[in-house]
């Protein structure tokens, strides 16, 4: 191994992206990838107008000015999903899934090479515990896909390492002890916990195996709490629930699609519109469907997508008493909702109770009580959410709660997993 050459992390995510590296012994350091930010949403736009692609904020800082051209975000979403084995258009052409992916891992690569001149000796990338709940084939074949995906970015043999023991990883160097923790990463596409003993002298372990007493996690994370409170708070305005003039509900399959990052792109395409304009005849307020029609003709569903998610994090982090507007001026003028810290509590308490009993079932896999683990560490960024944090709270009353860096934590673990399979490595004569 060239000495010289860091070992980086890439921590791919569903919402954000972030890189990390090691040289030699120093501690891993998060490379800034937009100007001084170190995170960069996973998002992609291609850019109609000027034949160009783009990526992170500016992706989506083009597409919410009306520049014409796709937009793409949560790709993250897609491995072991049908959809991987599709292609899509971009301008005349078509393109898979895998190689989108491949294209936003190239570019987190160049921006982080551009940083140490070098190409890195060792790459590690995250991975959930659960890329698909309950089916073990589809799992390993989002796993191929990612690795597929990253070789084709010019990453070459990259390895895996599961994102809540990377997040470990990163927390063992701030202790001064030896811990016994249970690590929950709410990341914006799935949950994961492990549950690892931790502590300054087991550090520079060569197999930390035994350390390791259980990993659990489920598919459910802060796209589905943003696609809860989509359905909830602004799908009504545009009919969903509405009842129609023969007493039946109008059919919800779009407002699904439309509350769901990755789906929304496939409600632009001319039949998805006709088959939306179609449903004129399930409402009793037409003025609902000529709002939805609106959002989908001019391409609104990711600026509306994008209010909610930003909705939840001030009404989710803040206490904010009076609730947050979400602005639906785009599906009409003067439009909008709210989202209140008791809407938050009230529509997310499905999945977020889901979420903690995958936390429990980590611990009962761990032989452990709930009283015997001396902290929980949390990471990704809906960990930051109120609601999560009490039902935590109320699931392990006698543990305490750190809440570590939600955004960097996971890739400065995998940079140190990349670290030591690369003092494991033979070295060169």
């Amino acid at each position: 191994m060239n000495r010289s050459a860091p070992a980086i992390g890439i921590d791919f995510g569903t919402s954000n992206s972030a890189v990390a590296s090691v040289q030699g012994d120093s501690l891993a350091r998060l490379l800034p990838l937009e100007g001084s930010a170190t995170t960069m949403p996973t998002a992609v736009f291609f850019n109609a107008e000027e034949r160009s692609t783009h990526f992170g904020r500016e992706a989506i800082a083009l597409y919410l000015a009306g520049t014409e051209g796709r937009l793409m975000r949560s790709l993250k979403s897609l491995l072991g999903t049908p959809l991987m084995q599709d292609q899509t258009e971009i301008g005349n052409e078509k393109v898979s899934f895998e190689d989108i992916i491949a294209l936003f891992l190239h570019e987190l690569a160049k921006r982080a090479q551009t940083q140490f001149g070098a190409p890195p000796a060792q790459v590690v990338i995250g991975r959930p515990v659960r890329f698909v709940d309950d089916d073990d084939e589809r799992d390993r074949q989002a796993e191929a896909a990612l690795r597929r995906a990253a070789r084709h970015a010019g990453l070459g043999e990259v390895r895996f390492q599961y994102e809540p023991i990377a997040a470990a990883f990163d927390y063992e160097r701030r202790i001064d002890r030896e811990a016994l923790v249970l690590i929950v990463d709410i990341g914006g596409g799935t949950s994961d916990f492990t549950v690892v003993r931790l502590g300054p002298k087991r550090v520079a372990l060569a197999d930390r195996a035994g350390d390791l007493l259980a990993t659990a996690g489920v598919h459910i994370g802060g796209t589905d709490f943003d696609q809860r409170l989509s359905l909830e708070c602004v799908m009504p305005h545009l009919g969903f629930r509405h009842v129609g003039p023969r007493g039946r509900e109008v059919p919800s399959k779009s407002f699904f699609d439309l509350s769901s990052w990755h789906l929304i792109n496939w409600l632009y395409a001319p039949r998805a519109i006709r088959q939306v304009q179609a449903l004129r005849i399930n409402y009793a307020d037409t003025r609902l469907h000529d709002r939805l029609v609106d959002v989908l003709v001019h391409r609104h569903g990711h600026r509306i997508a994008n209010e909610v998610e930003q909705a939840k994090i001030r009404s989710g982090t803040s206490d904010e008493g009076d609730g947050v507007a979400i602005d639906l001026s785009c599906a009409q003028a003067g439009l909008a909702s709210a989202l209140t810290a008791g809407d938050m509590q009230r529509h997310l308490a499905t999945p977020i109770d889901n979420v903690v009993s995958c936390a429990r079932d980590c611990v009962r896999r761990a032989n452990l009580g709930t009283d015997r683990l001396d902290a929980i560490y949390l990471t990704g960024g809906s960990a930051a959410l109120h609601p999560f944090q009490q039902a935590l709270r109320d699931a392990f009353p006698r543990t305490e709660l750190i809440e570590g860096d939600l955004f960097g934590g996971v890739a400065a673990g995998l940079a140190y997993a990349a670290a030591a399979v690369g003092a494991r490595a033979p070295q060169a004569a």
